[in-house]
C-alpha cells in the first residue's frame, strides 16, 4: 500500500473518487470539490491549500481523504478560536493545521471514502498518515470535521480527541402532504406556522423552484446578488463565487435546487439548497430587504414541503439556529476529531471537550423537549 499527497483535487481521476465516494452526494463529488479549486474559492491564497491523501493498493485506489492546510479557521463551523488564542498567549503558532472536511459545507458525511466501507484497515492508515502529515509539515494538529457516527470510534482508536456539538435536523415520518406534518404539531404551534405562511402570502410574495438546468447566467446573476447582500451585511463576502455556481449548474444539475421568492415577477429573496436522491441541504439565503416570515418560508417551509412531494428522508437546513426548532427541527448530535501536537495542549482541550460534551447532552434533551410536535398520548 501507498499514500500519496496531492496538491490539487484535478490531479485525482474525478471517476475513481466518485466511485469511492459512491451515491450522488453532492458535497463529496469530485465536481463540487474541484469547482472550489477551481474556481479560486479554495485555493492558498484563500487559506485552503489542498493535501489530499490517496491510498494505493498496488494499482488499484483503496481509499482517499479530502484534506486541507489551513491558515485560519474560517469556513469550518467547528470553532476553534479559543485554542488558537490559547496557542498565541503561549507564544506558539496554531495555524496551520490540517483539516479533513468540505469547504465551507457543515454537513455529516463520510471522511475517508473507501472501496470497502468496512474497510477499517484503509481508514486507519489514512488517518495515520494524516497526523503523520501534520508533524513532518510542522502543522500543530489534526482535525476532522463532521464525519459520520460510524468513522468517529476509528478516529478515537487513532487518538484524536472527541468533539460532540449540536444542529437541528428534519426527518419525514411519511408525510402524505405538508397539512400532514402540520397534524403532528400541537394546536397552538400549528396555528402559529399557518400564520406565518399566510403572512407570506398577503405581502403577495410567490415562489419558483428552480433546478441546475433552469439556472442560467442571468438568474445566477440575480441569485448571487441577493445572497451577497446578506453576506455583506454581516460584515463578510460570500463564500464561493458566482463562477462556482453557474460551474455547478452545468455539472451537477440534479444536485442544485433554487427556491426564489417574488412579487410581481421580481425576486425578492433567494435559498439555494443541494440535494440527493434521499436528503436536502440548506446553504444559503439572501434578500433585498425584510419582509415578515419570508426566512421562514423560503429556507424551511419550503424546504419541508419539497422533501414531502419528492419522497426526501432529511432535511439538513445548516447550522445553529434555536428558532429551526418551532418549525419541526429536532436536535441531532454532530461530531469532530481533533490530533493536537502539544501534550500539554492536547491533555487540556481533552478535559475542556469532556466538560463541553455533558453541556451539549444537556442541551440536546432540553431543546429536544421543547419541539412542535404532540406527545404520544395526543397522537
Amino acid at each position: 500500500m501507498k499514500v500519496t499527497v496531492h496538491d490539487s483535487i484535478a490531479d485525482i481521476d474525478g471517476e475513481a473518487w466518485d466511485a469511492l465516494a459512491g451515491g450522488d452526494y453532492p458535497f463529496l463529488n469530485h465536481a463540487f470539490l474541484s469547482l472550489a479549486e477551481s474556481t479560486g474559492s479554495v485555493t492558498p491564497d484563500a487559506g485552503w491549500t489542498p493535501r489530499h491523501l490517496v491510498l494505493e493498493d498496488g494499482d488499484k485506489l483503496r481509499a482517499v481523504m479530502p484534506l486541507y492546510e489551513k491558515s485560519h479557521s474560517w469556513g469550518e463551523f467547528v470553532f476553534d478560536w479559543a485554542w488558537a488564542h490559547a496557542y498565541e498567549q503561549a507564544g506558539l503558532d496554531y495555524y496551520p493545521k490540517l483539516v479533513s472536511a468540505v469547504p465551507f459545507t457543515p454537513a455529516p458525511s463520510t471522511r475517508i471514502l473507501r472501496a470497502g466501507p468496512r474497510d477499517d484497515e484503509a481508514a486507519t492508515v489514512l488517518i495515520n498518515a494524516a497526523i503523520q502529515l501534520a508533524s513532518d509539515t510542522g502543522c500543530s494538529s489534526f482535525h476532522v470535521l463532521f464525519p459520520t457516527a460510524d468513522e468517529v470510534p476509528l478516529l478515537e482508536e487513532a487518538g484524536l480527541l472527541l468533539r460532540k456539538d449540536c444542529q437541528f435536523h428534519w426527518h419525514n415520518r411519511d408525510y402524505g402532504s405538508f397539512d400532514d406534518f402540520l397534524a403532528t404539531f400541537t394546536s397552538a404551534k400549528r396555528k402559529k406556522a399557518r400564520r406565518d405562511r399566510r403572512k407570506v402570502g398577503e405581502q403577495g410574495i410567490r415562489f419558483r423552484r428552480l433546478k441546475g438546468r433552469d439556472l442560467d447566467g442571468q438568474t445566477w446573476a440575480t441569485v448571487y446578488a441577493l445572497i451577497a447582500r446578506t453576506f455583506m451585511l454581516r460584515g463578510s463576502l460570500p463564500y464561493f463565487n458566482r463562477t462556482f455556481f453557474e460551474g455547478l449548474s452545468r455539472q451537477l444539475p440534479d444536485n442544485i435546487l433554487v427556491i426564489l421568492a417574488e412579487i410581481d415577477d421580481r425576486a425578492i429573496a433567494a435559498a439555494v439548497f443541494f440535494e440527493s436522491e434521499t436528503a436536502l441541504y440548506g446553504r444559503y439565503w439572501g434578500s433585498d430587504g425584510h419582509f415578515d416570515a419570508l426566512h421562514f418560508e423560503t429556507c424551511y417551509y419550503q424546504g419541508i414541503e419539497y422533501c414531502i412531494e419528492t419522497g426526501k428522508q432529511l432535511f439538513e437546513p445548516g447550522t445553529q439556529g434555536e428558532h429551526k426548532v418551532a418549525r419541526g427541527f429536532s436536535p441531532v448530535a454532530t461530531w469532530s476529531a481533533h490530533w493536537l501536537a502539544r501534550p500539554e495542549f492536547a491533555d487540556a482541550i481533552e478535559r475542556y471537550l469532556d466538560a463541553e460534551g455533558e453541556h451539549v447532552e444537556r442541551y440536546i434533551d432540553a431543546v429536544d423537549a421543547r419541539t412542535p410536535y404532540k406527545a404520544d398520548d395526543e397522537s
